[in-house]
C-alpha cells in the first residue's frame, strides 16, 4: 500500500504484495477474480524487479499465467536478483528493445495467445503505441481510455475514476467512449446500472467552462441511447457529486449526486490530481485498466505498489471473462 501523508525527503512508498486490510474492496476484488481462474497475460519487457515481482505475485494469487516478453537473459537475471523463480512461466525471447517486446506482446494478444496485456519496465507510450498500431489488430471501434478503481478508506464501496491517465484533453465524442468504457467495467464488477457523475468546477451549465457543456451533452446522449446501461448526471462539482448533504444544500435533485459509482473527470490534468490526492492524502489504493481495446491493458506506473498491480490484474480477469450470473458481493447497489 502507499504510506499516506508522505513528507518531503521521506522514503519512497512501501510496496506490498496484497492490499492492506484498510482496503477491503480490493481484497474482495481479488477473491472474486480468482474464482474465474487465471488468464494468460503478455507482460511486455519485464526487465525490472517491480515488473517481475508483480507478475509473480499475480500468478501466485491465481489470477494470471504470465507470458514474459523480452530479452530472456536480462529477464532471468532480474528475476534471480529479485529472488523470484520464473521456471514455470513462458518466456518469449526478443532483442533488448522495449518497442520490440511491446510489439511482440501485442501480437500475442491479437493471435489469441494472451487475454490481456501488461506493462513492464517500459514507458506507457511505448506499450500503447504498439497496442494501437494498425498492424497490432487490437483496436476496437472505441477510443481507448483508462479507468481506476479506487479503494478509499472509510468509503463504503469502491469508486471508479476516468480518465486520469491516457486522454489529455478529450473531446465530447471521446468522453462518450470514456463513459461507456467505465460503465462496462462497472457492470463487469457487478453494478447493474452504474451511476456516472460528470465532474466540473460547478454544477450549472456555464458556456465559459467547456466541461459543463460537455457534461450536459453527455447526459442528453445517454437519454438518446448513445451511451448505454448507465445513469448519468452532470455537471456536478466534486463536493455535490460525492456528498449527498452537499447536493441537498445546493438544491440538487439527482439520483447520482452523493452516491456515484463512476467519476468522469473533464480532462487528464484534473483527474490525475484528484486520484493522487486520494492516494497520498486519503490513503487510497487503486487498480486500473486501459479499456476500449480488444483486450484489457494493465498500464501500471513506476510508483504503483505490487498490491496495486495485482489488483489491476484482477480487473483484467473480470473484463476478460463473462461475469457470474449472480451479483457481485463486493459491489452492492445503493438503495
Amino acid at each position: 500500500m502507499f504510506i499516506p501523508y508522505p513528507l518531503a525527503g521521506a522514503d519512497e512508498p512501501i510496496a506490498t504484495t496484497a492490499p492492506s486490510r484498510s482496503h477491503p474492496h480490493l481484497h474482495a476484488l481479488i477473491e472474486q477474480a480468482r474464482a474465474h481462474g487465471p488468464i494468460a497475460v503478455a507482460v511486455a519487457y519485464p526487465c525490472d524487479a517491480a515488473s517481475i515481482e508483480a507478475a509473480h505475485a499475480a500468478a501466485e494469487a491465481g489470477l494470471i499465467e504470465p507470458v514474459l516478453v523480452g530479452p530472456r537473459a536480462r529477464i532471468e537475471a532480474v528475476a534471480a536478483q529479485a529472488g523470484v523463480s520464473i521456471a514455470a512461466y513462458v518466456v518469449q525471447d526478443t532483442a533488448d528493445d522495449p518497442n520490440e517486446a511491446a510489439t511482440r506482446a501485442a501480437q500475442l494478444c491479437r493471435d489469441g495467445r494472451a487475454a490481456a496485456l501488461m506493462k513492464g519496465a517500459l514507458h506507457s507510450d511505448e506499450l500503447l503505441g504498439a497496442a494501437i498500431g494498425r498492424d497490432a489488430g487490437l483496436r476496437s471501434g472505441r477510443r481507448a481510455s483508462h479507468v481506476f478503481v479506487m479503494d478509499v478508506p472509510g468509503l463504503e464501496r469502491p469508486l471508479l475514476m476516468t480518465d486520469c491517465v491516457v486522454n489529455i484533453t478529450p473531446t465530447l465524442l471521446d468522453k462518450r467512449d470514456i463513459a461507456q468504457n467505465a460503465i462496462d467495467l462497472a457492470i463487469a464488477l457487478g453494478i447493474a446500472t452504474p451511476r456516472v457523475a460528470i465532474l466540473s468546477a460547478v454544477e450549472t451549465v456555464n458556456p465559459a467552462i467547456p466541461g459543463t457543456i460537455d457534461a450536459a451533452s453527455l447526459c442528453k446522449m445517454a437519454d438518446r441511447g448513445q451511451i448505454r446501461n448507465g445513469l448519468l448526471d452532470g455537471p456536478l462539482a466534486f463536493d455535490n457529486a460525492i456528498s449527498a448533504a452537499s447536493a441537498r444544500n445546493k438544491g440538487i435533485v439527482s439520483s447520482v449526486a452523493g452516491r456515484p459509482d463512476v467519476l468522469l473527470v473533464p480532462n487528464l490534468e484534473a483527474g490525475n490530481m484528484i486520484y493522487k490526492e486520494l492516494v497520498y492524502l486519503a490513503g487510497a489504493e487503486c487498480a486500473g485498466l486501459v479499456l476500449g481495446m480488444r483486450v484489457p491493458i494493465v498500464l501500471t506506473s513506476r510508483s504503483d505498489s505490487v498490491a496495486s498491480r495485482v489488483a489491476s490484474c484482477a480487473l483484467a480477469v473480470m473484463m476478460s471473462r463473462e461475469p457470474a450470473a449472480s451479483r457481485s458481493p463486493w459491489l452492492k447497489e445503493a438503495a
